[in-house]
């Protein structure tokens, strides 16, 4: 099997059938054989009626359907179509005809002819509202961009293509479908690629993303690039850190008592350590930096404990 095409969705009963047909007509001009896989994240219209609908149907096109009893997001339902896919080279696409079918033959070439491990799509000309999308997005691309050194200028385009092994060592959990080429390359797949892709507007229905994204975005990609740096040693963060503060505070404290030593050498009245306000600065620091110091020995102990400490990815093996 060529491709298969992964598309989760919620609420969108108006495009399917339309989807469905245009993905099918696009595989057969391009003589591809394929599968779709369209993950419900829990709908309540009749999404899944639709679905079963197209399912039933005599086509070319062989497609595969997964319900959620509840909405569960989008990484859920990347991560469970995913493991459904068995085509070469896998696809995903967002259910509301935003993203065309239509590019589906060029990804498939980059990754079969050009060798790419992932191709990211690239929204260059976005059909979407300027303040709530538009820049939110430029400015999530430019951090992430700065944080991980993947240079791509749309990580949440929903379109992407990857090599069949790339999505089945990967592990897609809470919002990180907004930074699965961070995961890709920790995964140890080194050629990413990007291909600007056409973005079409909503025919149908209301965006399914809310005012959380602004928070989760961020919070989402420090936990990817803390897991991805220092997942199996959390030591090096917290004790480095843990150390630096302690430094810090024994050099202040050593500082406030050896210049009441001073004073007191020279016939001076010094003032009590404790009306010394580096004294309490310098207290401070050396708690916080034992708590760090613990912090770390705490966090190694769980990860020298936890059941894929030695859980290695093997490209290939004779």
């Amino acid at each position: 099997m060529d491709i298969s095409v992964v598309v989760p969705l919620y609420n969108e009963e108006e495009s399917l059938v339309e989807l469905t047909n245009w993905i099918e007509r696009v595989l057969v001009e391009n003589k591809l054989t394929g599968e779709l896989i369209f993950i419900d994240d829990g709908s309540n219209d009749n999404s899944w009626e639709m679905i079963r609908t197209i399912c039933a149907e005599p086509r070319t096109l062989h497609c595969k359907a997964i319900g959620f009893r509840r909405n569960y997001g989008k990484s859920a339902a990347l991560h469970c179509g995913f493991q459904e896919a068995n085509g070469k080279v896998v696809i995903t696409m967002d259910a509301d005809l935003q993203d065309s079918p239509e590019e589906i033959p060029g990804l498939y070439r980059m990754i079969t002819e050009e060798g790419y491990d992932m191709v990211s799509g690239w929204k260059k000309k976005r059909y979407d509202p300027v303040f709530t999308k538009n820049l939110p997005s430029k400015f999530y691309n430019g951090t992430a961009r700065l944080m991980t050194g993947i240079k791509l200028n749309d990580f949440n385009c929903g379109l992407k293509a990857y090599r069949l092994r790339v999505v089945k060592s990967i592990e897609v959990y809470g919002d990180m479908h907004r930074y699965i080429p961070v995961l890709v390359k920790w995964a140890g797949f080194k050629k990413i690629g990007e291909k600007v892709v056409i973005h079409q507007e909503r025919k149908y229905g209301v965006t399914k993303f809310g005012i959380e994204r602004f928070i989760r975005g961020p919070l989402d990609l420090l936990s990817v690039i803390f897991i991805s740096k220092f997942g199996k040693r959390p030591m090096h963060l917290f004790g480095v850190l843990g150390m630096l503060m302690f430094i810090l505070g024994f050099i202040a404290a050593g500082w406030v008592g050896a210049s009441k030593l001073i004073a007191l050498s020279h016939g001076k009245m010094a003032p009590l350590v404790t009306n010394n306000p580096f004294f309490y600065i310098a207290l401070t620091s050396m708690i916080i930096g034992s708590q760090l110091f613990l912090s770390g020995f705490v966090a190694e102990l769980v990860s020298r404990s936890a059941s894929e400490r030695n859980h290695y990815l093997i490209a290939e093996k004779l």
